[in-house]
């Protein structure tokens, strides 16, 4: 836990339409704190944040900043989403404002052991898994970060020493040198390029992600999969653990072994739990359950508290989803799929189906080649959607393969056509592989939106 002194002026720089100040704002007024909230998106658009602030001494600055609330500050909290090089923060910078966010705030301050995960497909999954895994041996465990809410409205479970469980996104982690902090046990899951239209390079955002472990120290310990290149040449000041569905990997570590998960922290081999347990599709969903599960030893969980845990682990909403049959045909909700890499993995958990895929959206500036070819040559048919859309077509029409590839416009037009051309047994599966600002707020909203449509269907008399 690090101390610093409370200042006397803070702007919170981003409330955001899903509360993402919240937490903060809240934080700094308890403890007596002049606090400006400031955001650039309009007062209309806000109207259900600033509703969870009423009652609160908060001045608020909408649909625009104002360098004078960055200059007069002693303190700004920096949404995840503001840029790295927003003038704003050059100004507080230059006024001598110490800059802060709200993760940052919560390693600072957290007395129990603070577990973080990361990577670029796979982490909310980890991180749901990991929490269920410590609350079946403490109750008092938190579970926050990328997931969404504020553990800082929860400060007196953190201060008290509860285990705190933190999904952290790249936009985060870029920021934990302005508090020197690392979580205590760190968890990567896998990188690919990503967020490059934030980050500027696919360098950039790796260096980013390693700074969940950059900060460590010696009594530390870094968990990561043995199976990733990219993670191989990570390095940590404290200890290294490794996990792999594919070989053992050195000690300490977790491997897949007769359908057993397995680990040896340096004492022997020790059973986890059975990979028959885990009721969620995919082999890369037995990586992540491996992955946790380590962790959770690794902090001391039961063995056999882990293996009750994964048994009751379903999957989130909006990743790898059921939504329901219609005519025969499975319909599969993975709009949390936002990188190509991610809707691979749910093209490969659909591999003994046939697949008609609906996939496009916003970009992002990953690279799709790998995606494209798989699309192509493992499904079906691909209805593609969003800005990306014509992309998609040229590069999976390149591959070859023998799918069929279709332009469908919005989201719509692609379950009404996937629903024309779906054969009884199949799957129809939203995983769109980019992210959804092109037509939708977030992916949440697009995976409500899938729902509706695909509930529509069977209200059509063809049956759900």
């Amino acid at each position: 836990m690090t101390e610093h002194p409370e200042p006397r002026r803070v702007t919170v720089m981003g409330l955001g339409r899903f509360g993402g100040g919240l937490g903060a704002a809240r934080w700094f007024t308890r403890r007596g704190a002049t606090v400006t909230v400031t955001d650039l998106a309009p007062p209309e658009a806000l109207a259900e944040s600033v509703r969870a602030l009423e009652g609160l001494d908060i001045r608020f600055v909408l649909g625009e900043h104002r360098e004078e609330d960055f200059s007069r500050a002693g303190l700004v909290v920096v949404n995840p989403a503001v840029r790295p090089d927003s003038p704003y923060l050059k100004v507080a910078q230059a006024a001598g404002a110490r800059l802060t966010t709200e993760i940052n705030l919560v390693l600072e301050r957290a007395a129990g052991t603070v577990l973080g995960v990361t990577g670029t497909a796979g982490k909310s999954t980890t991180t749901e898994m990991l929490g269920a895994m410590l609350r079946a041996h403490d109750a008092r465990t938190r579970v926050g970060g990328n997931l969404g809410g504020s553990l800082l409205d929860e400060d007196e479970a953190l201060e008290a020493g509860a285990p705190v469980v933190l999904e952290l996104s790249s936009f985060q982690l870029e920021r934990l040198p302005w508090c020197g902090c690392s979580p205590p046990v760190a968890l990567a899951t896998n990188l690919a390029p990503n967020h490059l239209d934030w980050h500027g390079s696919a360098e950039r955002y790796f260096e980013a992600k390693r700074n969940i472990v950059r900060f460590q120290r010696a009594a530390d310990l870094a968990i990561l999969n043995a199976a990733d290149a990219r993670l191989a040449g990570w390095k940590t000041p404290g200890r290294l653990a490794r996990f792999s569905i594919e070989a053992r990997p050195d000690p300490p570590c977790a491997w897949l072994e007769n359908g057993a998960a397995l680990c040896d922290m340096g004492g022997g081999t020790e059973e986890l739990f059975r990979s028959a347990s885990l009721h969620l599709p995919g082999r890369h969903n037995l990586a992540n359950a491996l992955a946790a599960a380590l962790a959770a030893r690794a902090a001391g969980v039961p063995a056999e508290k882990i293996a009750a845990a994964v048994d009751t682990v379903t999957p989130l909403e909006h990743r790898l989803e059921v939504v329901g049959t219609v005519a025969g045909v499975t319909y599969v909700n993975d709009s949390k799929a936002t990188t190509p890499e991610s809707a691979a993995l749910g093209i490969e958990a659909y591999a003994n189906r046939p697949v008609t895929l609906i996939a496009g959206g916003y970009d992002k500036g990953a690279p799709f080649g790998e995606f494209a070819r798989l699309a192509a040559h493992a499904c079906r048919h691909v209805l593609l959607v969003g800005v990306t859309a014509g992309k998609l077509a040229g590069l999976m029409r390149k591959a070859g393969g023998g799918a069929e590839i279709e332009e469908a416009g919005d989201l719509a037009r692609a379950v009404r056509r996937a629903h024309e051309i779906a054969a009884g047994g199949g799957v129809v599966l939203l995983s769109p592989g980019c992210a959804s600002y092109d037509q939708f707020p977030n992916y949440e909203a697009r995976g409500e939106t899938f729902r509706a449509l695909v509930r529509a269907l069977g209200a059509d008399g063809t049956g759900m």
